[in-house]
């Protein structure tokens, strides 16, 4: 497997933990999720007194969506209902629009969490290329390995489990919160790392397809891998590719397939760390 190498790690540099993001980096559960958010953005939006036409609004939805890809659900709502002000529009609440918009997903999805579930489904077929061996293999290393979502913690936390990597985070399983809608759950798991866990910003890593993770972890220091796998049909996405260099991933792949090679790269020697 190909890495594509932007800012090389520096020789000698020692991770010592890791910051993994779950939909699209580790799962393919929700595959296909912006196939249901931006139509049902654009529908909203198309209502709007400052409608010009499809073609715009579709652009428009798609800028914020990825723009805020790894944040919470709730800030696309919100970036929504900016939009319909801008238009002269009357916004629902955010919160409206989060909770139809899982509602329609989970229509769509739900067949896959069922399958899972009772069995019918291999969770091979739901997992990113060797994403299970590459988490493990951080850990027998001695990584303290953490998963952080912008979906609700409750689903995170059970479609982990679905796919089997409640094994390697344990309790390490962030995802947004009723409680503190307005905080960014991969944010707050970093502070934590840096002021509880007394690591370093230098010695952390991060692996993720979203804006957000790659540009906390790189802005602050960190390393940030950019995982820009085609959820869809395998290899590079290019639209992700372009979004994770944006954010400034220091490097780039588009699975885990090799885990020798990347941890090879990262200058990580895998141990037999193994009390699983």
């Amino acid at each position: 497997m190909q890495i594509e190498s932007v800012i090389p790690p520096q020789a000698g540099r020692r991770f010592k933990a890791a910051l993994f993001d779950f939909d699209g980096t580790l799962s393919l559960i929700r595959e296909g999720w912006q196939g249901v958010m931006i139509p049902y953005f654009c529908e909203e939006l198309n209502a709007a007194p400052g409608y010009v036409s499809d073609r715009e609004s579709t652009a428009v939805v798609t800028e914020f969506v990825d723009r805020l890809t790894g944040k919470q659900t709730i800030f696309q709502c919100i970036a929504l209902a900016d939009e319909i002000s801008r238009r002269g529009g009357t916004p629902k609440d955010p919160a409206e629009y989060k909770s139809e918009y899982l509602r329609r997903l989970m229509q769509k999805i739900d067949w896959r969490r069922k399958g899972l579930a009772d069995g019918t489904i291999e969770r091979d077929s739901l997992i990113v290329n060797g994403g299970a061996r590459f988490v493990n293999a951080l850990r027998r290393a001695g990584l303290e390995i953490f998963c952080a979502s912008g979906t609700d913690q409750p689903q995170v936390r059970e479609e982990a489990a679905l796919l089997g990597f409640d094994r390697f985070f344990g309790e390490n399983i962030f995802g947004a919160r009723d409680e503190d809608a307005s905080a960014c759950a991969k944010e707050a798991v970093i502070r934590r790392l840096i002021h509880e866990r007394n690591i370093q910003p230098g010695e952390l890593l991060s692996f993720g397809d979203g804006y957000v993770e790659i540009e906390l972890v790189s802005s602050i220091g960190g390393y940030a891998v950019g995982v820009a796998t085609d959820e869809k049909h395998g290899g590079i996405d290019e639209g992700k590719r372009t979004r994770l260099l944006n954010a400034g991933a220091g490097a780039i792949i588009a699975d885990f397939s090799d885990a020798e090679a990347i941890l090879s790269y990262l200058g990580i020697k895998e141990g037999d760390n193994d009390d699983l």
